[in-house]
């Protein structure tokens, strides 16, 4: 039986990894909003550390 080749999948997660890096800047260079991100103004909870619906002290 042969034996798994990690190197080579590693590489490869790498390269995909790399790839979509290099897919989201052109996307940024090109004015496009990304896919998963909001366009809302408000901050978001995770942004800030306290809820949205809460007004900062």
């Amino acid at each position: 039986m042969a034996t798994p080749n990690y190197s080579y999948e590693k590489r490869q997660k790498e390269l995909a990894k790399k790839r979509k890096k290099e897919d989201k800047l052109k996307r940024k260079a090109e004015g496009k909003p990304d896919d998963e991100s909001e366009t809302s103004d408000a901050p978001d909870e995770s942004e800030t550390g306290l809820p949205a619906s809460d007004p900062a002290p």
